[in-house]
């Protein structure tokens, strides 16, 4: 007899029918109006869930006592309270890896459109504004050559240190719970406090999961450490940023500007103040958001769920305590 899965996130055809084949597959779309009720509905019986951007509460726990595995579509697990699931005896796997590449594109692109005023810049071409040559009232500043400081060095953070290193010739600069000392030696990297990062960098690139010691991490304080003319780039989370203290560190030129793909908020409100802001990049949450990547992301998946209803170890568990 099949086991049976909620699945709560579209995939391909391809994947769907992969699933059906092993599983049964009961289709939730949380979306809608009624979404949360006809996922409550479909979670008694249910051994698996497949899905991303839901917080899965004790409330809705407790509606699948015969839940083996929650498989996420995602890298990130803040949305799951992992000691929940472990004391529950359900398995929480992710989809690290495939997305690491993806989502250093984004981070990169947000140093460039912010050091560049690419967005700014474009939108006033677009309204019919350049009519002369530009003068220094319009002009970015440098990527190439610069200091590019990291916070968070995991496979994020190293692939944003290849780009910046190898790409940009930047120097690097990070800072993380422990040295790595095999990405200094590639990338001539340096591993320092918060504080010594936050002084010296000109982009300061925030990729560490959230968790109880992140959250809030960059606050007024720490954005008063950093130069007038450096810019905060997050591909992190938004809590892991106070919001309020960097509104208004960009209003006051305290920091040069900001590029934002993770947002406290999300969607991000129409009336955000951030939104009134030139020297903001605000981007929808696309670190992943490519058909490539995010494809890959629900094989991976989809590979991590039939592993652990099948009686194995997947690939990708994240709580591995949490053993039958």
């Amino acid at each position: 007899m099949k086991k049976r899965i909620v699945l709560y996130k579209r995939l391909s055809d391809t994947l769907m029918a992969r699933l059906q084949q092993q599983v049964d597959v009961t289709w939730v779309d949380t979306a809608g109006p009624d979404g949360l009720a006809r996922l409550r509905d479909a979670l008694p019986g249910a051994q698996g869930l497949l899905g991303a951007s839901l917080r899965l509460d004790s409330g809705l726990l407790d509606l699948a006592p015969q839940l083996e595995v929650v498989a996420s579509v995602s890298v990130g697990v803040d949305n799951y309270d992992i000691a929940d699931l472990t004391r529950r005896g359900v398995m929480l796997t992710n989809t690290p890896d495939v997305l690491t590449e993806t989502t250093a594109d984004t981070g990169f692109a947000l140093i460039l459109a912010s050091a560049r005023r690419v967005v700014e810049l474009a939108g006033w071409v677009r309204d019919g504004q350049w009519q002369a040559n530009l003068g220094p009232a319009h002009f970015g500043t440098d990527v190439h050559g610069k200091t590019l400081g990291i916070i968070g060095m995991g496979r994020i953070g190293e692939a944003l240190a290849r780009r910046g290193a190898a790409g940009f010739g930047m120097r690097v600069l990070y800072h993380s719970p422990r040295a790595k000392p095999a990405v200094e030696a590639r990338y001539d990297a340096r591993h320092c406090s918060l504080d010594d990062l936050l002084q010296q960098a000109d982009f300061v690139c925030l990729t560490v999961p959230l968790s109880a010691a992140t959250e809030g991490l960059i606050g007024a304080r720490e954005l008063a450490l950093m130069k007038p003319e450096a810019m905060l780039v997050n591909i992190a989370r938004g809590r892991v940023v106070d919001e309020a203290a960097l509104i208004e560190a960009l209003r006051e030129k305290r920091i040069r500007g900001a590029g934002l793909d993770v947002f406290v908020q999300e969607p991000l409100p129409s009336d955000s103040p951030l939104l009134q802001l030139d020297n903001v990049v605000a981007t929808p949450h696309i670190g992943s958001a490519t058909h490539d990547t995010r494809e890959a992301m629900a094989r991976c998946a989809v590979d991590n769920l039939l592993s652990a209803l099948a009686g194995e170890r997947p690939a990708n568990l994240v709580n591995p305590t949490a053993g039958r």
